[in-house]
C-alpha cells in the first residue's frame, strides 16, 4: 500500500496541511494500515476518520499531519499524547521526534492500549514510545515537564494539569469545547511560570476526552 500512502501525502501536502519535509516524511513512512483493524484496512489511505472499536476513532491523516505540523516537533523532544487510540498518530510523532526523543502517550482503555503497543511493538516505534493505561486529563506528571503535550480526544474545557507540564516555551495542543463533536482547536504556548498565550486554530470534530479533568463518563 506503499503507493496508495504516497499518493495521500502528495494530496494532503497540495492542500497545505503538510508543510515541512519532516512532517512530509514521516507521513510516508508510517504505514496507517498496520494501525487499523482488519476490515478497515483497505480504506487506511482514504483521508478520513475511521473506527477501531470502543467507540473510538482513528484520526484523518490530514488532521495527524496538521497536529504535527502546529507542534513544530524537533528531534530529541519528550512528548506526551492523550489518548493513543490504535498508536497511529504516536508513531508519526515518534518518526519525528527519533530515537533520542521520546512521547508518552496515555490511554484510558485497556484494549486500546494493549493493541497499541502491539502495533508500536510490530512496526519498529515500542523503544521511544511508552504507553500507559490511566487518566490522560490528569496528564504525566511523573516525566514532567514536557516540550509538547497534545491530545486526540476534546474535553469541555481545557484541563489545568496539561498547562502546569508544560515546559516554558513548550506548546499544548487540544480541541476545546461544550459540544460533544464540535470544538475549537486551541494551541497554548508557556511564556513563563505563570504565563500562557492561547489562539484558536479554527473548528474541528473529535471523540470526547473523558475523565477528571474532561467530561464524565457518565453523562455522554
Amino acid at each position: 500500500m506503499k503507493e496508495e500512502r504516497i499518493e495521500l501525502v502528495r494530496r494532503i501536502s497540495e492542500m497545505g496541511y503538510i508543510k515541512t519535509e519532516k512532517v512530509r516524511k514521516a507521513m510516508e513512512k508510517v504505514p496507517r494500515e498496520e494501525f487499523l483493524p482488519a476490515s478497515n484496512r483497505p480504506y487506511a489511505y482514504v483521508d478520513q476518520p475511521l473506527p477501531i472499536g470502543e467507540g473510538q476513532t482513528i484520526s484523518a491523516p490530514h488532521m495527524v499531519a496538521m497536529i504535527c505540523e502546529i507542534l513544530s516537533l524537533e528531534e530529541g523532544m519528550k512528548v506526551l499524547e492523550i489518548g493513543t487510540g490504535f498508536g497511529y498518530n504516536a508513531a508519526v510523532v515518534a518518526e519525528i521526534i527519533g530515537p533520542t526523543g521520546h512521547l508518552y502517550s496515555i490511554e484510558r482503555i485497556n484494549s486500546l492500549a494493549e493493541t497499541a503497543k502491539d502495533n508500536l511493538k510490530r512496526t519498529g516505534y515500542a523503544e521511544n514510545v511508552t504507553v500507559i493505561l490511566g487518566d490522560g486529563t490528569k496528564g504525566y506528571p511523573e516525566k514532567m515537564p514536557f516540550d509538547r503535550i497534545y491530545g486526540t480526544a476534546s474535553a469541555p474545557k481545557l484541563p489545568e494539569p496539561l498547562e502546569e507540564q508544560l515546559k516554558i516555551d513548550g506548546i499544548l495542543l487540544i480541541p476545546v469545547g461544550e459540544h460533544r463533536y464540535m470544538q475549537e482547536l486551541i494551541v497554548i504556548t508557556r511564556k513563563s511560570e505563570d504565563k500562557y498565550e492561547k489562539k484558536s486554530i479554527g473548528g474541528v470534530a473529535f471523540v470526547p476526552m473523558i475523565g477528571e479533568h474532561g467530561w464524565p463518563e457518565k453523562k455522554l
